[in-house]
């Protein structure tokens, strides 16, 4: 008989498997069951009540945003708004899990992850009016820019986390991805490569029932997409993504994790998208009004708000100040957009590449002279 090679020795997958049932610390409309509910390979504890009310406070700043955001666009003020209503717990919880120095990769629909990690509003929303690539400087916010392609900049998430620890750093990278961007290859080559590598990555998949108007049946037949980390070795969890308590939990244990040296972390929230896929979206012509209302009563910020009251940490007065702050937040951001932006085309050849080619130099002096000539 052969005997089977050392590294296979350990082949068991229960390392990586995700809890059976999705984490999750706030109960929801007061459910009566027990306050925490541990994950199956950890505990998870409820994080601090600063946490909870920063969190609190970021979680209703980002609604408003993103409800003025929506009304611009029907403004025509911006191009297309992707809205995340519904998902801040998701959006909140992953800007506040990681340290400044850590690198966050946003997707087109994250920008309430944006403003919550310090970003300009009017810088988050530059990409969406259509006056450039990214209106915010990603190295100064470790924030790459927003991704569209679906599941593309997981990669770079990967090759990052990997580079950052050549480097002797402990940064992590995060990578925000929708469930949509699972049945891409660009997903399954960062997972395989972040497993060989060991690298200090976390995928955050935010399962919110639809790549558009496919819903998540029609996309994947696995018992959930937090499983699909375990074929690349890639520890695996799922958690309440409507319960930020939870998603900080999870989120923060995961990053110390990959921080320490303990390999990638795959973390499934589950929460739904109560909005149109973008501003030019028709929702009800691929899911009933029915489902939309039973996810509304599971509201991630009512839901907080709730439980801090139920804890006495939330006032009445303090609801009502965070809701002011969030208007004087949308009246500033309303008042900055309708400036006419100030664009310089000679911009277009900047960050093209670190030392411009011969080719790029004299593209750029053509131009420069032909806008001289006008």
């Amino acid at each position: 008989m052969h005997e089977l090679p050392a590294e296979w020795a350990n082949t068991s997958p229960l390392p990586w498997l995700p809890s059976p049932v999705p984490v999750s610390l706030f109960p929801v409309n007061g459910e009566d069951r027990e306050h925490a509910r541990a994950g199956e390979y950890g505990e998870y504890r409820e994080p601090a009540p600063e946490s909870l009310l920063s969190a609190y406070r970021k979680m209703v700043l980002g609604r408003r945003f993103d409800e003025q955001a929506t009304a611009l666009a029907r403004q025509g003020r911006l191009a297309v708004h992707p809205s995340s209503l519904g998902q801040e717990a998701c959006q909140v919880g992953a800007a506040l899990a990681l340290r400044p120095t850590d690198w966050l990769f946003p997707t087109y629909r994250d920008c309430v992850a944006l403003v919550s990690r310090g970003i300009d509003p009017v810088e988050a929303l530059t990409l969406l009016r259509g006056d450039g690539h990214c209106g915010y400087d990603p190295v100064r916010h470790r924030t790459a820019p927003q991704c569209t392609p679906l599941a593309t900049h997981a990669a770079h998430a990967t090759g990052l986390a990997h580079g950052e620890r050549l480097k002797g750093t402990d940064t992590v990278a995060l990578a925000l991805v929708g469930d949509g961007a699972t049945s891409e290859g660009d997903f399954h080559e960062a997972l395989g490569l972040a497993g060989v590598l060991r690298a200090p990555v976390v995928f955050l998949v935010q399962n919110n029932r639809y790549a558009i108007s496919v819903p998540l049946s029609a996309q994947s037949a696995a018992p959930s997409l937090a499983y699909k980390g375990v074929g690349y070795g890639v520890r695996s969890e799922q958690v309440d993504g409507n319960d930020v308590a939870a998603v900080l939990a999870v989120l923060g244990t995961a990053i110390e994790d990959a921080r320490a040296g303990g390999g990638p972390w795959l973390v499934e929230a589950h929460t739904y998208r109560m909005a149109p896929h973008t501003s030019a979206d028709d929702p009800s012509r691929y899911r009933p009004a029915e489902e939309v209302e039973h996810w509304r009563g599971r509201d991630p910020i009512d839901r907080l708000e709730a439980g801090l009251r139920d804890r006495g940490l939330l006032t009445g007065e303090d609801v009502m100040a965070a809701a002011a702050a969030a208007e004087a937040y949308a009246a500033d951001l309303r008042t900055r957009l309708a400036e006419d932006p100030t664009l310089d085309p000679l911009g277009l050849f900047d960050h093209v590449f670190s030392a411009p080619t011969p080719q790029l130099t004299e593209q750029r002096a053509a131009l420069r002279a032909e806008l001289k000539g006008r």
